[in-house]
């Protein structure tokens, strides 16, 4: 969600949406191999192997934090923090889990609205927003969004208003 003190005076948030949770399956899964790995090779090294030495079990605990941190939880905030959110006025884009970064569109600007759908996105209900401007820089491309056609929907209603009240000045 967009803070309030970034918005602009009589701006409301009509949506805010983040990349599809499909996003997350591979970190889930790397989650899951690690703890069952690590359990399994901390008893081993613990009970087996070692006779109680553990220092070797702290290392297999302390290797296997590392790779839940690197796999699963750093994916999860990237996930979590990179949001898209549509105004009444313009589209922002933000991202960054330290330093934060975005791209912000007035929907005056934008002069096309598209997407796109493959077979996954059709299957799982997603696709990709495809958002030209008139700028120089290459149109923002929102990828696997949940609720394209929504998306699509909303945002064509909104940049269709934001040009009629252009062009009734």
């Amino acid at each position: 969600m967009l803070p309030r003190k970034l918005m602009i005076d009589g701006e409301q948030t009509v949506m805010t949406t983040r990349t599809h949770v499909k996003a997350l399956l591979l970190p889930l899964v790397i989650l899951f191999a690690v703890a069952a790995a690590g359990s399994y090779l901390s008893g081993v090294v613990w009970d087996v192997m070692w006779g109680g030495r553990t220092i070797l079990r702290w290392l297999v605990i302390g290797l296997s934090a590392a790779l839940v941190l690197v796999g699963s939880v750093i994916p999860f905030l990237r996930w979590y923090l990179w949001t898209y959110t549509l105004t009444n006025k313009r589209l922002v884009e933000q991202r960054g889990i330290l330093t934060r970064s975005g791209r912000v569109i007035p929907l005056s600007r934008i002069n096309d609205v598209a997407f796109e759908k493959n077979l996954n996105d059709r299957i799982l209900g997603s696709g990709t927003l495809v958002i030209h401007d008139a700028s120089e820089q290459a149109g923002l491309e929102l990828r696997d969004i949940p609720h394209i056609e929504d998306m699509h929907r909303t945002v064509t209603t909104l940049v269709d208003a934001a040009h009629g009240a252009d062009e009734s000045v």
